[in-house]
């Protein structure tokens, strides 16, 4: 599975953002789809999941409410609406593919910049 990433920028606290990631290449093994990021001198942290199959997704308590995930119907394509961002947001974002049969996510994409100012 190849992932791409795109989207991100930079906005003022408040303000809204899109990223979206687009599968490709044997896409039927796709379980589920994350998104993650990792702030300057943090960890790696889950933002969001959605299932490849129902499209039922999830999210980290610290953006529930304010971050929407949601596949593009009929096509590879998941985007990450991030509404209210805050400065905490301001991090690498990711996005991953947990394929069938497999315990984590083995394919990423790159990563994209977003940043929240003040």
């Amino acid at each position: 599975v190849q992932l791409q990433a795109s989207g991100g920028g930079s906005v003022q606290a408040g303000g809204s953002l899109r990223l979206s990631c687009t599968a490709s290449e044997r896409t039927f093994l796709i379980h589920q789809l994350g998104w993650f990021r990792q702030a300057p001198g943090k960890e790696r942290e889950f933002v969001g999941s959605i299932s490849w199959s129902d499209d039922i997704p999830k999210y980290a308590d610290s953006v529930k409410g304010r971050f929407t995930l949601f596949r593009e119907k009929g096509q590879n394509m998941v985007h990450l609406q991030m509404d209210g961002l805050k400065l905490d947001d301001t991090a690498v974002y990711y996005c991953a593919a947990q394929t069938r049969f497999a315990s984590d996510y083995g394919s990423w994409g790159q990563g994209t910049q977003v940043t929240v100012s003040s």
